[in-house]
């Protein structure tokens, strides 16, 4: 029985014997309504206050009477138990936990959504906790659930995603991206397909077994399609030919104290970023996030550790290696707008 049935079933009881009191002695004890309401009560809540109804004027009166004590016992006894074990086992904390979570979640905004809790998914979990960033995760199975609701600071949802009004109470059309991380082709390409209607500049990123499904994907949706077994055997080949730079960015993922990452900040329209060089920015020194690549808009280039002479340009993504809270202050500085004094405390720019 799950957790609003075990409040509503007692609840239910209690009132369809109150029901049940008030008729009887209503119509079989002859008393008038507030008296059959009084008798009933009275009566409910085993309280001895005085008869508002002779019921020893019938013999019909009383077996009701006799009947109606008894029924009265039971129920009380039913469902003092019931709402007992339902505050003791933790699910009226359960329900307002749930409701609570539901607000956070509708509040969301540009977050990402992971669909699944398999090991590739905790992964992914792990990795944005890491990074600090806005998520929610949909789990269709409830042992799942429960042992996610161990972790701290997660927000799920237990649906399937492959439903639409899960995915919408998931926040798909606000979201920023989707990672499909289910544990078959089948259900991850479904997903694509409805995640796809439901918003149509969602990035989709799925999971893909079978390399033979990566093309229907992508047909289905997906903007990109990662296979386990094909990073697995990259790594395996970095591990033999370059050992320590794979060492390297072990580190570097594994750091607690200091979350360094590769990160993007696109140049967006009416940003005051756009027509100056890096020398002037000293977007380095300011942020003490390193730029290691620019990606030029409109192509597949990339211009790997640019100079102080460089020019950034409308659409331009800049590539960095930062700590969340760095890239927290580029993002801030990116979106100071040309023309305005944009001067920020956290990030030390002024635009004029």
């Amino acid at each position: 029985m799950n957790g609003k049935k075990r409040i509503y079933l007692p609840l239910f009881i209690l009132m369809l014997v109150f029901l049940i009191g008030v008729g009887g002695f209503h119509f079989i004890g002859g008393g008038s309504l507030l008296d059959s309401i009084y008798m009933t009560v009275i009566t409910l809540s085993t309280v001895g206050y005085k008869e508002a109804v002779d019921v020893g004027m019938s013999s019909a009166a009383q077996v009701f009477a006799v009947v109606f004590i008894l029924l009265c016992v039971g129920t009380i006894a039913f469902a003092v138990s019931s709402i007992t074990s339902f505050i003791i086992e933790g699910e009226l904390k359960n329900i307002l936990g749930r409701k609570k979570m539901d607000k956070a979640i509708a509040k969301l905004k540009n977050h990402y959504i992971v669909c699944g809790t398999g090991e590739t998914a905790q992964t992914i979990i792990h990795e944005l906790l890491l990074t600090k960033k806005k998520f929610v995760v949909v789990e269709p199975l409830k042992e799942q659930i429960e042992k996610l609701s161990t972790v701290e600071k997660v927000l799920f949802i237990h649906g399937d995603p492959a439903e639409d009004e899960v995915l919408e109470n998931a926040g798909i059309c606000h979201a920023k991206g989707i990672l499909l991380a289910l544990p078959t082709d089948s259900a991850n390409l479904f997903v694509a397909v409805s995640a796809r209607s439901l918003n149509p500049n969602i990035r989709i990123v799925t999971k893909g077994i079978d390399i033979g499904s990566h093309k229907k994907m992508i047909k289905a949706g997906s903007d990109s399609v990662i296979s386990p077994a094909n990073i697995g055997g990259l790594r395996m080949v970095s591990e033999m030919i370059r050992p320590t730079v794979v060492s390297f960015l072990d580190v570097m993922l594994r750091e607690r104290e200091k979350v360094l990452r590769f990160e993007e900040v696109p140049v967006l329209k009416g940003s005051f970023l756009i027509g100056k060089n890096l020398m002037d920015l000293k977007l380095s020194e300011k942020t003490e996030a390193l730029l290691v690549a620019i990606k030029r808009a409109g192509t597949d280039k990339f211009e790997f550790n640019p100079s102080g002479k460089t020019r950034i340009h409308i659409n331009d993504i800049l590539i960095f290696i930062a700590t969340p809270d760095m890239l927290s202050k580029l993002e801030e500085i990116s979106t100071i707008q040309a023309g305005g004094r944009g001067h920020s405390e956290k990030s030390g720019v002024d635009s004029s």
